[in-house]
């Protein structure tokens, strides 16, 4: 008899132990470097959060659950770490959400943080010294250094896979121009250099193209060059602001934002820009989406 109650009790405490497990196995672990899926900013739950879902649209989770006004998501090459903008500053946090720690403090905005390939230095954009400007600094928030030193603004870094070149926007030819300069800043030199805007520069994963956002062909759509400006391919054709393309880690999608449907929702397509694809569904404004590594 006493054999029988240590064999039930053995078995109720692998049950109790087994579906902790899958339980826990039901969130993001901090630990664990997660694939497949797409951060991005929603303001769904009344204030603008970073939430994370599924790279179907699937199995959403809010990540900061915070007052503030959070945007601009980017993950770390690791995939363990996302940083992304917080009311005034750039902050950092796992990838479950938990351990936030602010990276910057300034009164004016920083925003649009994007990593080194290295995951050891973070670009930014701020408007520390009056107008816009593109900083680097360490992944800890320490020695900040201005690399675009100009008096037209310049914004939303991209920085390149090999880490020797960070793809921004700039205004110091009279309209919005994606421009190139060296990772330290210098040599920059303009990618599109034309009289339409463009925008929201993206490198792709083996860093042979940039995907971008222009309004060349009379509304704002995704676009791809080589990484000399030339062989632009339009991808997207429809009424509405297309923006802020992704490349999928593989290089094969992108995602972007839209409000074609009558708000902005986000959206996949092949890299050639085939079978666009709605995530989500929401009247809520969701945006700027940023695929794991």
């Amino acid at each position: 008899m006493k054999g029988v109650i240590r064999v039930k009790v053995w078995l109720v405490a692998t049950l109790v132990v087994s579906l902790s497990i899958m339980i826990a196995g039901c969130g993001l672990d901090k630990g664990v470097v997660h694939h497949d899926l797409i951060a991005f900013s929603t303001n769904r739950d009344g204030s603008y959060e970073i939430y994370v879902m599924d790279t179907n649209g699937s199995s959403l989770r809010n990540l900061t659950n915070s007052p503030s006004f959070d945007w601009t998501p980017a993950w770390s090459p690791d995939g363990r770490r996302i940083a992304y903008s917080s009311g005034n500053d750039i902050w950092v946090m796992n990838a479950d959400g938990s351990g936030k720690v602010r990276l910057t403090n300034n009164s004016n905005y920083d925003y649009a943080p994007t990593w080194s390939s290295d995951g050891k230095r973070i670009a930014f954009t701020t408007d520390r010294d009056g107008n816009s400007e593109i900083y680097v600094m360490n992944d800890d928030g320490s020695d900040p250094v201005n690399l675009t030193n100009d008096k037209a603004a310049d914004r939303f870094p991209s920085w390149s896979p090999d880490g020797r070149h960070i793809a921004f926007v700039s205004f110091r030819d009279g309209n919005l121009e994606v421009y190139v300069m060296g990772a330290d800043g210098a040599n920059p030199w303009n990618l599109t250099n034309d009289l339409d805007d463009d925008r929201f520069p993206s490198w792709s994963t083996d860093g042979s193209r940039i995907a971008f956002t222009s309004d060349r062909g009379g509304d704002f759509d995704i676009y791809t060059m080589a990484v000399d400006g030339s062989d632009v391919v339009q991808l997207t054709n429809q009424p509405g602001y297309d923006r802020y393309p992704q490349w999928s880690p593989d290089g094969s999608r992108i995602a972007f934002f839209t409000d074609r449907d009558g708000n902005y929702e986000i959206y996949v397509m092949q890299a050639d820009g085939s079978n666009q694809m709605r995530l989500t569904d929401n009247p809520a404004w969701d945006g700027q989406p940023t695929w794991s590594p």
